[in-house]
């Protein structure tokens, strides 16, 4: 089976409280708004010309190519946080790269770390950057939570 590529890109960001961790996953994907799919978790490459868009609503049960980061804590008063970094790159060839990071701890430093982690990306591929955009969430867990953020390819 061959998947056609996709040529549009949108970031999302959620969080939540769940029952279990599972559930907790559950729900941040809701919160972020491509809950009700299927997510196929991917390598992080952007293809070439694939054009930025506001998040759509998703077909109920569709699969959807997705690079995201998640974590997941049962420690009440702990701060975890998700973001992905796209990298463009200034030729309109070359493919973008996607990079996620989810840690404990301040939105802020996984957004920095992320950040970095694109740059170095492109430059270990020779490639100058033309925008780097960046989603994250943090989350402050009461009982069992989950912070997620993601960029999904689209057509």
């Amino acid at each position: 089976m061959i998947i056609q590529t996709p040529t549009k890109f949108f970031l999302v960001a959620g969080a939540s409280e769940g029952f279990s961790k599972l559930n907790s996953f559950d729900c941040a994907l809701l919160a972020s708004g491509i809950g009700n799919t299927n997510i196929l978790k991917m390598s992080s490459i952007l293809p070439p010309k694939c054009k930025r868009i506001e998040p759509v609503r998703l077909p109920y049960g569709s699969l959807i190519p997705t690079a995201y980061a998640s974590i997941t804590s049962d420690q009440p008063g702990e701060i975890v946080s998700a973001a992905v970094a796209v990298a463009i790159p200034e030729r309109d060839d070359y493919p973008g790269l996607i990079m996620e990071y989810s840690s404990r701890g301040k939105k802020e430093n996984v957004e920095n770390i992320v950040k970095k982690m694109a740059e170095e990306g492109m430059k270990v591929r020779n490639e100058n950057i033309k925008d780097i955009l960046i989603k994250g969430i943090e989350f402050n867990i009461k009982r069992i939570g989950t912070a997620f953020a993601a960029v999904v390819l689209w057509d």
